[in-house]
């Protein structure tokens, strides 16, 4: 693994910081990056409230401060990524003193370290740190890649014992479809192309977009709804359809999006996911909008509350998080444009062969119909 002490140095000054007009300006989304280095351990791990951490939140925080340019704290970040990571290419849930708080090891948490380091080199052309972080990125890829199954999509995580589990979780293969992306990308630019991956990529975003009946049904969570767009796999007509037919069980005018369907709160991560969503496919009017309304969420010294339940007007759960600003630092940068990775979401977008499986075998698919679960 790369060594932390080498990937804690500044990488090249990048971009100035992301703003959006008459929503917040620079000063303001850097005083959330550094709302968001303000919790980070000295590990360098980047938590929940509660202090526990995974990997996805992680790298997603480390990508915001990047965002920021807070350079020094984003390569702590990472330098605790390579350091923390298992010999199988997986990272556990830790506790708030750094163990194990759960023996179970998650797909999408291992996959998204290649999103992170994608990132990091789009922001900062810092090749060497691209070139260190390599092993790390292709072992969590070939961890995510072991749970795939024949059809294509990827079982969400390995029990304390090594088995997978038994289902596979729709929101995470969507993840998981970028995070590959990002991965056969970085192999390319380090050249070690990675054929098998495109292939593994290819059937994984046929199965999220064309069979979401072999994902287990989380349907009363928003993300399952909006990821298929976040992630890529779903793209174009079948995109603006799909958001479209959801919007009104999981979207609250004037407030956000709910996190799930059946109780009254809403959370300022997932409406700045469906605001990246959004933009990605082109609606940039209402992109901007979701990011505008969810900004009463954000506290004086710029960090942001988590959610907010609005039948009882109060702040749930009782909490700011890294993640939620991590998540606004990011939608800012999607509507603005700024950094080099602006586009990161946008750019997963698949292209129309995702309707034809890689494997048409597989998965049982004779003549694809990209509606056929949309």
């Amino acid at each position: 693994m790369p060594q932390p002490e080498r990937l804690a140095s500044s990488p090249r000054s990048a971009s100035q910081v992301p703003e959006v007009a008459g929503i917040l300006t620079a000063d303001q989304v850097l005083t959330t990056g550094r709302s968001i280095a303000a919790d980070q351990q000295p590990s360098g791990a980047i938590g929940w409230p509660d202090g526990h951490v995974d990997a996805w939140n992680h790298v997603e925080c480390a990508m915001a401060l990047t965002t920021c340019g807070l350079h020094d704290a984003a390569r702590r970040a990472y330098a605790w990524l390579a350091d923390s990571q298992r010999p199988d290419g997986a990272w556990p849930v830790f506790a708030a003193d750094g163990t194990d708080a759960e023996h179970t090891t998650e797909a999408n948490h291992a996959a998204y370290a290649a999103v992170g380091v994608w990132h990091e080199l789009l922001v900062t052309g810092d090749e060497d740190f691209a070139a260190q972080m390599w092993p790390v990125v292709r072992a969590a890829v070939e961890f995510a890649l072991g749970l795939q199954t024949t059809r294509g999509e990827i079982i969400w995580r390995r029990l304390a014992d090594g088995s997978p589990d038994s289902y596979a979780l729709l929101t995470g293969n969507a993840s998981m479809y970028q995070s590959l992306g990002c991965a056969i990308a970085l192999a390319d630019r380090v050249a070690e192309p990675q054929p098998d991956w495109e292939l593994a990529a290819a059937q994984l975003g046929h199965m999220v977009a064309c069979h979401s009946e072999v994902f287990a049904d989380k349907s009363r969570f928003s993300m399952d709804w909006y990821y298929p767009v976040l992630g890529g796999p779903v793209r174009g007509a079948a995109a603006h359809r799909l958001l479209r037919r959801g919007w009104d069980t999981y979207v609250v005018p004037d407030v956000g999006v709910r996190c799930v369907n059946d109780e009254p709160w809403v959370t300022g991560a997932e409406t700045c996911e469906l605001a990246i969503a959004l933009e990605a496919i082109g609606e940039r009017e209402r992109a901007v909008e979701m990011f505008q309304q969810i900004q009463f969420l954000r506290d004086p010294v710029g960090a942001y509350w988590t959610g907010w339940q609005f039948v009882n007007n109060k702040h749930y759960p009782h909490e700011k998080s890294a993640y939620t600003a991590a998540a606004v630092v990011l939608a800012a940068d999607a509507l603005s444009g700024t950094t080099g990775a602006a586009g990161i979401f946008r750019d997963a977008a698949a292209d129309q062969a995702v309707w034809q499986p890689a494997d048409p075998a597989a998965c049982g698919c004779t003549e694809p119909d990209p509606a056929a679960s949309r």
